[in-house]
């Protein structure tokens, strides 16, 4: 009888017990083209077979790739978006497959879960998980390491985007009281003592009137979102 390939990857468990991870992973709604494909499949159908046996992860890396590269000239339909290896190796979408993945994933239900139906409802991550996380992310999306680092105008991908008035409201609304993460707290005097230094020598206007006055009518500037500026057009300003 034979078999055709669908898929080749390396792991460090039994082929059984990867076989089913990755049918738990398809049936939670992750979009691949192997993961589409595995969906449509009955399982008895899908046969999990150990093509090598390597000792060390970078060797296994190595015979992945080779494996992969040999099943593609035998012209097997594998699935496989890489090369194979360990850790990301290079693909770059096409038009053509970006184009594929918005029509596989058009329309389908996603896999968000929320409140009680989340696993993580009611837990927290524990203070070392939190302090691992924010010691891996310090700086990595900071000057150059940022994706937008540099970009500006139509180059930036937020150009032109305008959040819905509703979505500004409802965020409004979530925000407010209890909602804001700074509600009932309290900068320590060491904070202020800080945040005053830093603004010691600075001009700063002692309200919005006055914020208007030095940088709107001193400069010759007109803010249509500024209540004092609407208000000198008009000539409705008595003051």
């Amino acid at each position: 009888m034979e078999f055709e390939y669908r898929y080749l990857g390396l792991t460090t468990k039994t082929a059984h017990v990867r076989l089913r991870q990755h049918f738990k992973t398809a049936y939670g709604g992750r979009k691949t083209p192997f993961y589409d494909w595995l969906r449509k499949q009955d399982r008895n159908d899908v046969v999990a077979d150990e093509l090598d046996w390597v000792e060390g992860l970078e060797e296994l890396g190595q015979a992945e790739i080779a494996w992969i590269a040999l099943l593609r000239r035998e012209d097997q339909p594998l699935l496989n978006l890489s090369q194979g290896g360990l850790g990301p190796t290079g693909v770059v979408w096409t038009d053509e497959m970006r184009e594929a993945a918005r029509t596989r994933s058009t329309g389908r239900e996603g896999t968000s879960r929320f409140a009680e139906e989340n696993p993580f409802f009611g837990r927290e991550h524990s203070e070392d998980q939190r302090a691992k996380w924010s010691d891996t992310r310090k700086g990595t999306n900071t000057g150059a390491s940022n994706p937008n680092f540099g970009k500006f105008g139509e180059s930036h991908p937020s150009f032109g985007r305008v959040m819905p008035e509703e979505l500004r409201s409802r965020l409004s609304e979530q925000r407010r009281g209890a909602g804001n993460p700074n509600f009932g707290k309290r900068a320590s005097a060491e904070t202020r003592a800080k945040m005053s230094a830093v603004r010691k020598g600075r001009p700063m206007p002692s309200s919005r009137r006055s914020a208007h006055t030095r940088y709107h009518t001193n400069k010759g500037v007109f803010k249509d979102t500024c209540q004092y500026c609407i208000e000198d057009a008009a000539g409705t300003n008595d003051e």
